[in-house]
């Protein structure tokens, strides 16, 4: 086994930063939030978007120059999920969608998508998950099968010869932002070899012909949707990476990620339990404030000591990460698991200390109740996790 990252402490910028992250969540991303996207309940929340491009928070995840720094990842998204999860969200879909393109993209590819993506103009989307290649991603079954590559209208180019390009036939779904995305990273099979070998990432436009979708109601209302590609065509100009390595740009995204989603789950946590300390402080039972009653005083105690807990792993991991440390894989695998947990756990026992106050639609906890499902599942579930982790210790 490597070694254990060195313990450490945020920084007297970096803590000022997260304060100053919280208080633009507040006061200019959760209003925003709170008016709801103008395409109703579920769908994607343009101003929202825009909105963290203008304050120049998109700019984090996807740099102009340089790699995304993991640390600022986590630090954002831990920091805007205490005031705004939807804000929290639209912003990792973001970077989710655009990182491949962020860094295995050409030059030209680059130059002409991520100025827009940056500045919240148009919505990126990440493409893996199928119907029936949800954690085994490696069992996609998205056709990419040899065609003439596409022209500009998306017809065939003139004078392309067979093989130049692809069609893409088949489904996803469970995608983010889908169907309203203005550009997908798409993972298809563009080789007959079974499992992660012939998997290729595509950049795909949402307006290519043959590409449609529909929504879906989930239980927090996020915007999630199916694709259907009929013959949708792509070239080789469309490719992110090489041909056959898809897999590998999926899997070294989702190691960048799988901490800041623990990020989000601990940003999720600290909101919990301290709603949770302030009710058990002044609500009265029993004779005296809750907080006095050893069962509750307890709880907190317990809620307060994962919750940081869960917090060091996830910036342990993203200090290894922006450090290139070995074991990446499982560090990710370990925050991602540890965090989600605990902040269902953390969430669940803040419910009960508040009672039935917390089960009522609008309050905070019943909204987080509802967001602190998902990550447990997204992004490789939690079981998916433990086999992750389990693996590398045998490497």
């Amino acid at each position: 086994m490597d070694p254990v990252t060195t313990p450490f402490t945020l920084d007297r910028e970096q803590r000022a930063w997260c304060a100053e992250l919280r208080a633009l969540a507040a006061e200019k991303l959760r209003p925003l939030a709170d008016e709801g996207a103008p395409g109703g309940t579920g769908s994607v929340n343009r101003p929202l978007v825009a909105a963290l491009g203008e304050l120049g928070l998109l700019a984090r995840v996807v740099p102009a120059t340089g790699p995304v720094s993991a640390m600022d990842l986590c630090l954002l998204r831990e920091s805007l999920a205490q005031e705004c999860t939807e804000a929290e969200t639209a912003l990792a879909l973001q970077g989710l969608g655009a990182h491949p393109l962020l860094r295995w993209g050409t030059a030209g590819q680059r130059a002409r998508w991520l100025p827009d993506v940056a500045a919240g103009r148009i919505v990126t989307a990440f493409a893996l998950s199928e119907p029936e290649a949800g954690s085994d991603a490696a069992s996609l079954r998205l056709r990419a099968d040899p065609a003439p590559a596409p022209g500009p209208g998306g017809g065939p180019g003139p004078g392309s010869g067979p093989g130049s390009g692809w069609r893409l036939t088949g489904e996803k779904c469970w995608i983010s932002n889908a169907p309203e995305a203005d550009l997908y990273t798409v993972f298809a099979r563009t080789g007959p070899a079974p499992g992660a070998s012939g998997i290729t990432a595509f950049l795909v436009p949402g307006d290519r012909p043959g590409l449609t979708g529909s929504p879906l109601e989930m239980l927090s209302p996020h915007p999630v949707g199916t694709l259907t590609f009929d013959g949708v065509p792509v070239g080789p100009d469309d490719v992110i990476g090489e041909v056959g390595g898809g897999f590998t740009v999926a899997m070294r995204t989702l190691d960048l990620f799988r901490p800041s989603v623990g990020a989000f789950a601990v940003g999720m946590a600290r909101a919990a339990l301290r709603a949770a300390v302030a009710h058990a402080g002044e609500r009265h039972a029993f004779g005296g404030p809750l907080k006095d009653l050893q069962a509750v005083s307890h709880q907190l105690a317990e809620m307060a000591t994962r919750t940081e807990a869960a917090a060091l792993l996830v910036l342990a991991a993203a200090a290894s990460y922006d450090a290139g440390e070995p074991g990446i894989a499982r560090r990710s695998a370990m925050a991602k698991l540890f965090a989600t947990e605990t902040a269902q756990y953390v969430v669940d026992a803040a419910v009960q200390i508040h009672g039935a106050r917390a089960l009522r639609r609008g309050h905070l906890l019943e909204h987080l109740y509802r967001e602190v499902r998902a990550p447990r599942v997204y992004e490789g579930a939690t079981e998916v996790q433990r086999a992750i982790i389990a693996k590398e210790l045998y490497r």
